[in-house]
């Protein structure tokens, strides 16, 4: 149970992640290159510390923890890659100075300035306090996922699931002339907070 001290002090925090991950949205949405955006995610992804990912990390494991078997461990390492595998390519990437050299444009300008608007309600759009879980996950742990969706959907123009990744059923996101194709891109329309809903992937034909 929460003491009335506490309570506050969660309320003061979430306040801080409000403001922070609105003044962090409104800095992406000033980015109008792939260089430009994807120095801002670096800048921003390279704040959070050892712990943070931990705790991350902790996470991930959690939700695949919750995922049928055999299918738990197919999906796995789509999802570790989705990730943490993009945050070791944005950050090396930003030590190479790749950015600065990548001077197109962003290649659905509309439809990025739509994720950086929807971005701050869905860090908000879960309680996480109702779940037990041995950590403490916030918004700012959660809005770090939708950098990193950030930077493979609009800097890298890949899909936000990693190609190759599995679902029930028996299909996969798939990639055909350089065409990335996935099932489920136009079922998640319902979910608002979606990062497919911002994927440059095509629904699969036939599903």
């Amino acid at each position: 149970m929460l003491t009335e001290s506490k309570a506050s002090s969660l309320r003061v925090t979430a306040g801080d992640d409000a403001d922070a991950i609105d003044r962090m949205t409104r800095r992406m949405a000033t980015a109008s290159t792939k260089g430009e955006l994807g120095l801002i995610l670096a800048e921003e992804v390279s704040c959070y510390s050892l712990r943070d990912l931990q705790v991350l990390g902790g996470r991930l494991y959690m939700e695949m923890s919750r995922l049928p078997s055999p299918y738990r461990e197919r999906i796995r390492p789509y999802i570790t890659e989705q990730l943490f595998g993009a945050h070791h390519q944005l950050l090396a990437m930003h030590r190479s100075g790749t950015f600065a050299s990548m001077t197109e444009p962003i290649t659905d300008h509309a439809t990025f300035l739509g994720f950086c608007d929807m971005v701050p309600d869905g860090c908000f759009r879960w309680d996480e306090s109702i779940e037990r879980i041995p950590f403490r996950y916030t918004p700012r742990h959660r809005v770090f996922y939708y950098l990193i969706s950030a930077f493979t959907i609009f800097v890298l123009d890949r899909p936000g699931h990693p190609v190759g990744t599995p679902f029930p059923g028996g299909f996969r996101v798939e990639e055909r002339d350089g065409i990335f194709f996935c099932l489920i891109r136009d079922r998640e329309k319902e979910v608002p907070f979606s990062i497919c809903n911002f994927c440059p992937a095509r629904q699969t034909e036939d599903g």
